[in-house]
């Protein structure tokens, strides 16, 4: 894909964990960008080191990156430019919500204007806590008092530590704007970074949310010593279990054999980097679940698994490993035994 030619338009980048300093290293690679975190200490740390020491030590920040902790300079930095600028929240999805409002009200004061914008995007991964609600109707709600402002959502198999090293990866970028997809890959499409295109809001934030469900399962299934096979049955039968509920609610078949169906569930559920993996590993070599949740090691598909079950069942599907995930995470049911009751299922046609 040719990167398409114009005018750099500002970034701004809204979180300072690893994965927003990863997007907005990349981001500075080819734009002028801003990178907003709530702590001033930690912000203030990266603006005298030029690195995030606490999330990606050792890895310089481009010169065009710059970093604040003041909310309202960092609009400021993204929309006083001719060009309109581009937003991407890389909060956690327990922040998506509040962080929509704040970017709703300060689009709503009387010297401002949506057009400022070229639009916003999310980089969160799951289901909200509480709602069960993905995050683009989380983001449909917050910015309701914007009703004309571009949303979508950028996905795909990636680790922040490899990002910001600048080694290649894929991702998708995801909505219903064409100019909104078009301004992304301007802003991070290049070098090492492949941005793909797609309007399928639903389908990317499903693929993107249930594999690390099923990166959970196979790293209890490692832990076990289970083999290649099982992991391979895993990630097969888990595929098939995230389309089968990403089409219930609307998406894209299509969708789930791409970057963010296969390609990030394969990522998730084997690498070395992926703390879902992680989670299962030491669950499978013996911790209990209370212990692994326990330590401080954050697992999206812990949280996402019991939003996900409760919405199934809603809608009356079947989603056997996730049901699995959250028999052995929050029921106290031995890893052998819930391997046993997915083996036990009557076979059925592929």
């Amino acid at each position: 894909m040719k990167k398409p030619e114009g005018p750099k338009r500002p970034v701004l980048v809204l979180g300072a964990g690893a994965w927003g300093s990863a997007l907005a290293i990349a981001a500075a690679r080819q734009s002028a960008t801003t990178l907003w975190g709530r702590d001033p200490l930690l912000m203030q740390n990266m603006a005298d080191y030029n690195q995030n020491r606490q999330y990606l030590p050792n890895i310089e920040f481009p010169d065009s990156l710059q970093v604040t902790s003041d909310f309202d300079a960092a609009l400021a930095a993204v929309s006083s430019s001719t060009y309109p600028g581009l937003i991407i929240i890389g909060t956690p999805i327990a922040g998506l919500r509040a962080t929509c409002r704040d970017i709703a009200d300060w689009l709503g004061q009387a010297s401002r204007s949506v057009t400022s914008v070229v639009g916003v995007i999310w980089t969160c991964k799951g289901l909200e806590t509480g709602s069960g609600e993905l995050p683009n109707e989380i983001a449909r709600q917050a910015f309701a008092s914007q009703p004309t402002l571009a949303t979508g959502v950028l996905s795909g198999p990636s680790f922040a530590k490899e990002v910001a090293a600048g080694l290649p990866v894929a991702l998708t970028v995801a909505s219903h704007h064409a100019a909104l997809r078009t301004a992304t890959i301007e802003a991070l499409h290049g070098g090492a970074v492949r941005v793909y295109a797609s309007d399928d809001v639903t389908g990317v934030e499903i693929g993107g949310a249930l594999k690390n469900i099923m990166a959970i399962a196979c790293g209890i299934a490692d832990g076990l010593g289970l083999g290649t096979n099982a992991r391979a049955a895993l990630i097969t039968r888990g595929l098939a279990e995230i389309t089968r509920f990403g089409c219930a609610l609307g998406a894209q078949a299509a969708t789930f054999a791409g970057l963010t169906g296969l390609g990030d569930l394969v990522l998730t559920a084997t690498g070395d980097l992926s703390r879902n993996r992680q989670v299962g590993l030491a669950i499978g070599q013996g911790q209990s679940a209370i212990e692994v949740l326990g330590q401080g090691l954050t697992a999206e598909g812990a949280r996402c698994a019991l939003a996900v079950r409760e919405r199934s069942n809603q809608m009356g599907l079947t989603l056997p490993i996730t049901e699995a995930v959250c028999a052995v995470l929050f029921e106290g049911m031995p890893p052998r035994d819930a391997v046993g009751q997915l083996l036990s299922r009557e076979a059925t046609t592929e």
